[in-house]
C-alpha cells in the first residue's frame, strides 16, 4: 500500500465500527469530443483523484470522501462521525451478507489507451467519419466521442486488496433530416462492441465509413416513407431497440433496492414484489435473462464491485419465471428478513458507484437475454404474417413502477406474408410489460446476438452515471399495438 489505508480501518475497527472500506482512485481520466457538421463544437476534458471511505457502526453507514491526500486521518473520522448520527436515527440496522475476501486485480481488455491517443489524431478520425455522413438529405450531423480511464484500488477490514483498472470509450454518430410533412426524422448508432477490447483499436475508419453510409441511407428512405399505420401487429425488435427494452423493463425493475422502496424518491419504484421471486412468469419460456458482469468486453464487466464482490454471472428470468435480482451485500439480508426465509444466498456483486464521491448502489451489469433458437432474422420474418421491424431508440417513456412503456423508433419496415415490404416513419410501439414479455413468440439464434453499451445510465440521489451492457439478439412479440 501507498498510503496508510490499512492503518486507518483498523482504527475504525478499534472505535467500534463492525465494517470499513475505502475506495482510492489515484488517477481518474476522462475527455469529451462533439462535432457538428464538420465543426468541433465541444471538447472538455479532465483529471481527478481522491478516495472515499464507508463506514459501518451500530447497523448504519457513514460516509466520506476527500481529494486532499493530506486529510486521509480526518476524512476517516468524519466517515465514522456521519455513522455515529445515522445510528441514533436508524430504524431498521443493515447487515451485510457474507462475501469471500479477495486479493485481486482487473484490467479491463485494452491494447490502445484511449486517454493516450492524441487530440488531434482523434479529432480527424471524426472530421473522416463526417464527411462520409455529409451526403443529400442529411441536414444534421452530429458525432460525440468520449473516453474514460480508471484506476481504482479497494481495501476493507475483512482483508480485501484489490485493483482495478478500467479504460472505455463511447463513439456515437446521429443525422437528421426533415420529411415532406417538416418533421425531423433521425438515424443514430452507437457501434456494438467489436471483438474483445475497449481501446482505441475498436476505433476502425472503414467500418465507422460503411455504418454512415447506410444511415444515410436509410435515413433518405425513412424521409420518403408513409407513415407507420396505427394497428395491432407483431413488432421485431432488432438489438439497438431490443437493449433499451431490456433496460428499462427488466433492468430497472429488477433492481433489488427499488423492490425494497429505496428508488421511489428519484427513479421511482418497481412492479415487482419480494412475493414474485420464484413464481411470477415474466414471460414465455422463450425468456431467459442473466446478469453477467463476467462477459469478456463490455462496461458491465468490472471483476469485483464495490462491495469486493467477484463480478458474476446470474440468471434472472430462466424460461420465463422470475428467479433473481440484481442484489448486493446490504440489501440480500432485508430482503430475506422480508421474506421470512433466505431467497438470496449471498450478494450478487452489484454494487458500484460512479466515483469515489459516491458511495455504492446497486447497478446493472450486463442485463441480457440469452439468444434462442429461432434463427436469424431473415428466419423471423419469413416466419412473421404481418409484422414490422424495429431499429433504434428515438424517444421512450417509461411508467414510474416500469409496469408500462411506450417507445419511438428511428427506422421500421413493414412485413407481410413472410415478406419485406416498404419503410414505414413516425413509428412507435407501446405496451403493458409482463403482457408483452409474455407474449415473445421468437428469439433469434447466436448469429443475431450482440452486446449494445449505454454510457449513460442514471440512479441514485444525488445522481450517479453508469456504463453497463445489454446483450440480446432479435426477437419478436405478437399482438402489440403500434403507431405514432
Amino acid at each position: 500500500m501507498t498510503h496508510p489505508w490499512k492503518e486507518e480501518l483498523n482504527k475504525l475497527l478499534l472505535q467500534g465500527a463492525s465494517y470499513a472500506d475505502v475506495r482510492y482512485t489515484p488517477r481518474e481520466d476522462s475527455a469529451a469530443l462533439v462535432m457538428r457538421n464538420g465543426n468541433l463544437l465541444a471538447f472538455s476534458a479532465g483529471s481527478e483523484r481522491g478516495f472515499g471511505v464507508r463506514v459501518l457502526y451500530q447497523g448504519a453507514w457513514g460516509f466520506a470522501a476527500s481529494s486532499d491526500l493530506g486529510s486521509i486521518t480526518a476524512t476517516f473520522a468524519r466517515a465514522l462521525d456521519n455513522a455515529k448520527s445515522t445510528a441514533r436515527r436508524l430504524s431498521r440496522p443493515i447487515r451485510l451478507a457474507d462475501k469471500q475476501v479477495h486479493t485481486g486485480r482487473f484490467t479491463s481488455p485494452c491494447l490502445v489507451d484511449p486517454a493516450q491517443v492524441p487530440y488531434d489524431e482523434q479529432v480527424a478520425f471524426l472530421r473522416r467519419v463526417d464527411t462520409a455522413l455529409q451526403q443529400t438529405g442529411v441536414e444534421q450531423r452530429m458525432i460525440f466521442l468520449r473516453t474514460q480511464s480508471r484506476l481504482t484500488e479497494y481495501y476493507d477490514t475483512q482483508g480485501a486488496q484489490i485493483v482495478k483498472e478500467i479504460r472505455e470509450i463511447f463513439p456515437y454518430l446521429g443525422i437528421q433530416g426533415r420529411d415532406g410533412d417538416g418533421e425531423t426524422q433521425s438515424r443514430r448508432y452507437s457501434p456494438p462492441r467489436l471483438g474483445p477490447t475497449r481501446g482505441w483499436e475498436i476505433m476502425q475508419a472503414d467500418f465507422f465509413e460503411e455504418q454512415a453510409a447506410r444511415m444515410v441511407r436509410e435515413l433518405n428512405e425513412t424521409l420518403a416513407a408513409p407513415k407507420c399505420p396505427s394497428d395491432v401487429r407483431s413488432v421485431i425488435l432488432m438489438p439497438d431497440i431490443m437493449y433499451l427494452q431490456v433496460h428499462e423493463t427488466i433492468g430497472h425493475p429488477l433492481e433489488l433496492d427499488r423492490i425494497l422502496g429505496y428508488e421511489l424518491s428519484y427513479a421511482g419504484g418497481s412492479f415487482v414484489r419480494l412475493s414474485d421471486f420464484g413464481a411470477l412468469r415474466y414471460g414465455t419460456d422463450k425468456l431467459t435473462v442473466r446478469a453477467d458482469a463476467t462477459m469478456e468486453n463490455s462496461p458491465g464487466s468490472f471483476g469485483y464491485d464495490d462491495d469486493g464482490v467477484e463480478a458474476q454471472n446470474n440468471l434472472l428470468i430462466k424460461d420465463g419465471i422470475l428467479v433473481g435480482a440484481i442484489t448486493s451485500r446490504q440489501m440480500v439480508t432485508e430482503a430475506n428478513d422480508k421474506m421470512g426465509r433466505e431467497y438470496f444466498k449471498g450478494s450478487g456483486g452489484t454494487a458500484r458507484a460512479s466515483s469515489f464521491r459516491r458511495t455504492p448502489l446497486e447497478r446493472m451489469t450486463n442485463i441480457s437475454v440469452d439468444p434462442g433458437t429461432d434463427g436469424t432474422l431473415e428466419d423471423i420474418i419469413a416466419k412473421t404474417e404481418k409484422g414490422i421491424v424495429l431499429s433504434g431508440d428515438k424517444s421512450w417513456s417509461i411508467g414510474s413502477n416500469r409496469e408500462q412503456f411506450h417507445f419511438a423508433n428511428h427506422y421500421g419496415y413493414l412485413v407481410e406474408d413472410g415478406q419485406k415490404k416498404g419503410v414505414v416513419r413516425s413509428c412507435a410501439y407501446s405496451g403493458e410489460t409482463l403482457p408483452f414479455y409474455n407474449s415473445l413468440a421468437m428469439v433469434g439464434d447466436e448469429r443475431t446476438w450482440q452486446v449494445e453499451f449505454v454510457p449513460n445510465c442514471g440512479k441514485g440521489m444525488p445522481s450517479q452515471t453508469m456504463q453497463l451492457g445489454h446483450g440480446v439478439p432479435v426477437c419478436r412479440f405478437d399482438n402489440v399495438k403500434v403507431g405514432e
